[in-house]
């Protein structure tokens, strides 16, 4: 195969040029998709440098195993499984993820329709990144990634119900983090009146 500079490939001649070990091939798919697979290491990891090292890591194993990759499903998704697999490994090698946190319940629902229209995509994310790693992680790769609680165990090593509680505590949490910036937001538009 021969690549051509400044001419962008499709999908299925950048996956060729990578399985035949083509530099030109194996960088355009790294600018290609680099942004989004950091973005998704970053869900997991809160250390930027940690995430960008799960990202290379990954791009690493992708660029020996890409001839694994069959054409069955998505090819983003194939790569996003196994950034999140890098960055699950860095979390254990640091024991940096702790499953059990003691929280408090929330005691009412926060008001989505308010919260959708105050808070923007970056003000979500930062308190998903707040969250304990344990937390952080269940609910990523439950909510964001859809795997199911079986699969999390696998993962993690950890049980079925393990898994299931640390979400619902995630979601509690999450709801009480919600809750307590709408109240900050209202409190702030009450002292302006």
């Amino acid at each position: 195969m021969i690549v051509r500079l400044g001419t962008s490939l499709t999908e299925k001649e950048l996956i060729h040029g990578c399985v035949q070990q083509d530099a030109k091939a194996q960088r355009q798919l790294y600018e290609q998709y680099a942004p989004v697979m950091l973005a998704t290491c970053c869900r997991y990891l809160k250390n930027d440098a940690e995430a960008e090292d799960a990202m290379l890591n990954g791009f690493l194993k992708i660029f020996q195993k890409i001839d694994q990759f069959k054409g069955d499903g998505s090819f983003e998704g194939w790569m996003r499984k196994i950034m999140v697999n890098e960055a699950l490994a860095l979390l254990r090698k640091n024991k940096t993820m702790y499953l059990e946190v003691d929280i408090e319940k929330a005691d009412k629902e926060p008001d989505y329709h308010k919260l959708e229209m105050e808070m923007n995509a970056n003000d979500i994310l930062k308190i998903l990144e707040d969250l304990p790693t344990g937390y952080r992680t269940i609910f990523n790769l439950y909510a964001i990634e859809g795997y199911n609680h079986k699969e999390i165990g696998k993962m993690l090593g950890i049980s079925e119900n393990t898994s299931k509680s640390q979400l619902s505590r995630a979601r509690l949490l999450l709801q009480k983090r919600l809750i307590d910036h709408e109240h900050n937001v209202t409190s702030k538009l009450h002292r302006h009146e």
